[in-house]
């Protein structure tokens, strides 16, 4: 095992992954912009380095510094978290060539994966169907024309490159197509340096499903649960829940399970996939199942996963890293239980979601039950959220044996949870929890859009 381990991000992953290193007795190294000095993350970790200004571009985006920085400091391995430089396979293959150990996927699997059109042709090739779509990017406006009659609109223009929505765009006729490839791919070349895009078609009312996958470099891959991720705003999570309610609901839902675990697999050891990764779907209101795409890092979302098993992934992580095999209770686990994350941002939902920068002068949430709540947060009273960063500042993860019991705790503990003066998402992710189709577990991807306009009257 590493004596000594690089976190290369900030905020709650960081000190979330400082926590299980200071476990397993592995030094850490912070890395922090001029602007987070201070910052929790910082005082998480044994050591710390400045390695730039505070636009991410210049710091926690520096691939150069950021290896510079674990040289210098003796670290053998960096850990990227997520977001980042997480997917970047030109980072991993740099953290190789300067004879350290990359705690993520090898640089080949990141390109492959990391490039949605890819991965659609990786899920292809293990007998897995994805959604409807071209299987190249498209190139002009005629070419798009052609194809879009061929998928079937409504239909999205989507990036090949990165993830979280960014540059998405929904086209529900031919009059909308140029304008939105236009818009697209500025988008994508803005966020990602790569504006090539593809066409797929939109899934009316679909319910977002995602596999959690751990796979050694012996080729054993397992699944260990899947998440609903269909709460979401501007195509981003905000609320995650395991077991998922859209397979629950089936009447077949159990097999339901198994085949979707399977798929994910199948799709990981297809692509030559090692460390941990989610496969992530959407099911249409027939409860038919697509591939979406695969995300090769930790997911924002994974700590829903490790209460339901009591397994870290983030320990798993790293001793497939040092080269370990999956243990035994990894291979063998089965989840119980239900867990639920809320994402607590500074922003206001009823303004688009525009983050709203400040410093938290009082954060404080309520005392459960030991066991039913986990906390993960980079922030703390004195701390400021900047426009520099993602306005998250806290995840809260109930776990109870039944949903019922987890939706309970965790609207209290939004309830008596002070974040202050920020504005923030708190009363939105209450609302959420009080709607009688959410409490049912009969939500989709347009849910907090539905919500919202009937919050409006």
């Amino acid at each position: 095992m590493f004596g000594k381990l690089l976190i290369a991000n900030r905020g709650e992953v960081a000190v979330r992954i400082a926590r299980t290193c200071e476990r397993m007795g592995i030094a850490t190294v912070a890395v922090h912009s001029e602007v987070e000095g201070e910052a929790l993350h910082v005082q998480a970790c044994d050591e710390a380095v400045a390695i730039g200004p505070a636009a991410v571009r210049e710091s926690y985006l520096n691939a150069e510094a950021i290896i510079e920085a674990a040289r210098a400091r003796g670290a053998e391995a960096i850990h990227p978290g997520y977001g980042m430089l997480s997917e970047n396979h030109s980072f991993a293959r740099a953290v190789a060539d300067a004879g350290l150990v990359f705690v993520g996927p090898p640089p080949e699997a990141l390109e492959r994966f990391g490039d949605k059109l890819r991965a659609r042709q990786v899920a292809s090739q293990a007998g897995v169907r994805a959604i409807p779509g071209t299987e190249t990017a498209v190139d002009s406006l005629e070419q798009a024309r052609d194809q879009a009659e061929d998928i079937g609109y409504p239909l999205l223009v989507k990036a090949s490159a990165g993830g979280g929505g960014i540059g998405m765009q929904r086209v529900d006729d031919e009059d909308d197509l140029e304008a939105a490839l236009e818009r697209a791919r500025e988008r994508a070349e803005s966020a990602f340096g790569d504006g090539r895009v593809y066409l797929e078609h939109c899934i009316d009312q679909p319910r977002h499903v995602e596999v959690q996958v751990l796979a050694d470099a012996n080729g054993e891959c397992v699944a260990l649960g899947e998440r609903e991720c269909s709460v979401q705003r501007r195509h981003q999570k905000i609320l995650e829940e395991s077991p998922a309610p859209a397979l629950e609901a089936l009447h077949n839902g159990e097999l339901k399970r198994r085949i979707l675990w399977d798929s994910a697999i199948r799709i990981a050891k297809e692509g030559g996939y090692v460390n941990a990764g989610t496969a992530e779907f959407l099911m249409d209101v027939r409860g038919r199942f697509y591939f979406m795409e695969f995300n090769p890092r930790l997911q924002v979302e994974h700590a829903v996963t490790e209460l339901c098993t009591g397994l870290d992934i983030v320990e798993l992580q790293l001793q497939i890293a040092a080269g370990e095999a999956l243990p035994n209770e990894a291979r063998t686990v089965a989840p119980a239980g239900h867990a639920i994350e809320a994402r607590v941002y500074a922003e206001d939902p009823h303004k688009g979601f525009i983050p709203k920068p400040g410093k938290i002068e009082t954060m404080r949430w309520p005392t459960v039950a030991p066991g039913a709540l986990r906390v993960e947060t980079g922030a703390a009273a004195g701390s400021e959220v900047t426009s520099h960063y993602d306005p998250l500042v806290a995840k809260f993860i109930t776990y109870h044996p039944t949903r019922h019991q987890a939706l309970l705790t965790l609207d209290r503990v939004l309830a008596e949870t002070t974040i202050a003066p920020l504005t923030t998402n708190l009363t939105f992710l209450r609302q959420i929890l009080a709607d009688e189709s959410f409490r049912a577990g009969q939500y989709d991807t347009d849910f907090t859009a539905r919500l919202l306009a009937q919050l409006k009257g």
